[in-house]
Formats: structure tokens, C-alpha cells, sequence
């Protein structure tokens, strides 16, 4: 399974992550397939830099964010408040049928 998910960089004390697509069997700051951006928590106000063409690809293709890229996706506009991707809720379901 393809994943969207962060992969750790900086020195100690002072994280910064990178948003990748990495198989779920690598390890955290392993191989990756490719990055889409960037993720910095350090500074005031937070800075999130996405190539959102190419994290639409991945998410079209079924990769699944990570919990932490799936609120960062969000905050974006790449992801919509109601609809994860790919997923459907209740209501949404029974409409359907």
C-alpha cells in the first residue's frame, strides 16, 4: 500500500518534515517514492509548502494520508472537510443506493 505520509528531518530539538510517498513497508525516514513538499513547525506561523498537482495524482491513484498529512492536506484545500479520499460517510452511502 502507498502511503502519504511525514518523514523526519533537522537537528535535534529542531524538527522539520518532509511529505512523501513512500511504500508502508519502509521505514519512516527510508526509501520514499516521492516527496510533495515540505512541513515546518518550528516557526510562527507554521509552514506548509505542497505541489498540490502531484498530491491530487496520489490520492486519485488511492494513497492513503497519514493522519497528520491528511489535517495539513486539509488545511490546504486539497482535501475536503467532508469527504476523506476515497471514503464515504453514512449519509452519503444510503443517498447513493
Amino acid at each position: 500500500m502507498v502511503k502519504i505520509r511525514l518523514t523526519r528531518k533537522g537537528a535535534r530539538n529542531a524538527p522539520f518534515y518532509r511529505v512523501v510517498v513512500a511504500d508502508s513497508r519502509s521505514p519512516r525516514d527510508g526509501r520514499f517514492i516521492e516527496s510533495l513538499g515540505y512541513y515546518d513547525p518550528t516557526v510562527s506561523p507554521r509552514v506548509v509548502r505542497l505541489n498540490e498537482e502531484r498530491a491530487r495524482h496520489w490520492l486519485d491513484l488511492g494513497a492513503e494520508p497519514s493522519g497528520t498529512v491528511k489535517s495539513l492536506l486539509r488545511q490546504q484545500g486539497i482535501l475536503s472537510q467532508g469527504v476523506d479520499a476515497g471514503e464515504m460517510d453514512e449519509a452519503d452511502a444510503e443517498a447513493e443506493e
